[in-house]
């Protein structure tokens, strides 16, 4: 079963999921054991697939580090907060994390797209 660690010190997950934004995006930051790395893929993948079913989802891809690297990034869009939370408090995704090797850690958090611009100096 994955531990769940806060990536935020000050503000956790569950402080997020009482607000009422919209839309939102879940970072969840995964580290594992390289021995565990297909066992995480594939617990993720099975969480993955009971997300797409509920409403609000709207995407997600997982990204790997690369050069061996066991670090995994999630990053999944929801329509809201509220959606998500139903998602994420439901029994039977609850149980799902039970589904994930011993040496993983995730670091779930909560963001917003900001209305600033990006301007990259070369």
């Amino acid at each position: 079963m994955a531990r769940i660690k806060e990536l935020d010190n000050i503000v956790t997950l569950a402080d997020q999921m009482q607000t009422e934004e919209g839309p939102v995006v879940l970072i969840n930051l995964f580290t594992v054991d390289a021995k565990d790395k297909e066992a995480l893929l594939k617990a993720w993948a099975h969480d993955a697939d009971f997300m797409k079913s509920q409403p609000g989802y709207i995407s997600t891809q997982l990204h790997q580090g690369i050069g061996g690297s066991s670090t995994f990034v999630n990053y999944a869009i929801w329509q809201d907060v509220q959606t998500f939370r139903h998602a994420f408090t439901n029994p039977e995704f609850q149980r799902r994390i039970a589904d994930y090797p011993d040496s993983a850690v995730a670091r779930p958090h909560l963001v917003r797209k900001l209305a600033v611009e990006n301007h990259c100096v070369a």
